[in-house]
């Protein structure tokens, strides 16, 4: 069984868990090099208010001028994902899988599936009902008015079949902060939070790490190590 490295970087900023990541993917390839056993690694964290831009997103997604985001204390970083414009910030959760797909499977659709999967989960542990839209990666709900909101965002980025970047799950999130943006680059949907469906009580944001964590050993079939 294919074992992954669990930490939890509490609150960093979204440049420095940037750089860690990179370095890890960094690590991970030259073994591979080397022909020399590889270490998968899984990441928590949540990130200050920041806007991030994906390869394929367009920067007039972002509706806010430099002045704006610095008089409202927000980054904004051009980053090497997939993906268009979204939003990082407290009450998010933020996860960053780093891992050898050599061990796993050298398939990135089934990778962003696997990731999906374990976010439905997450929303049926609390009586929700996570979907999937075609051409559309992520998870929604789908609201009364049969329209739909995006609760989990996902980017990622491969390198020799390692991945980095990841996914960002609305736990307890303030969603004013998708005004300044057009999330993921579609206008005709909307975005939602975990306590927001659920009647705009703040859920147990540690509650919500532990069902992702078993989620995750499930869905890719792993031992989880925790680390310090």
């Amino acid at each position: 069984m294919n074992k992954v490295f669990f930490k939890n970087l509490g609150i960093i900023d979204f440049k420095e868990a940037w750089s860690l990541q990179e370095g890890i993917l960094d690590s991970i390839i030259e073994n591979k090099r080397k022909k020399e056993k590889t270490k998968s690694h899984l990441l928590f964290c949540q990130h200050p208010h920041v806007y991030t831009l994906g390869k394929s997103g367009k920067e007039e997604h972002l509706l806010l001028k430099n002045s704006e985001l610095n008089n409202k204390g927000i980054g904004f970083y051009k980053i090497n994902r997939g993906g268009d414009i979204t939003y990082h910030g407290p009450g998010q959760l933020v996860v960053y899988p780093v891992l050898d797909l050599d061990c796993f499977f050298t398939d990135i659709h089934r990778y962003l599936r696997f990731l999906e999967e374990i976010i439905i989960r997450i929303l049926s542990y609390y009586g929700l009902k996570g979907v999937r839209l075609d051409g559309s990666t992520g998870v929604w709900l789908e609201n009364t008015e049969s329209s739909y909101k995006k609760i989990c965002a996902m980017g990622v980025r491969a390198s020799r079949w390692v991945t980095m970047h990841g996914l960002a799950l609305n736990v307890n999130v303030d969603l004013n902060y998708f005004n300044n943006i057009i999330p993921c680059g579609i206008t005709n949907k909307g975005v939602t939070s975990l306590n927001v469906e659920l009647g705009n009580k703040k859920v147990d944001f540690m509650e919500v790490e532990s069902v992702f964590l078993s989620a995750f050993k499930d869905v890719f079939e792993c031992e989880i190590i925790n680390t310090i």
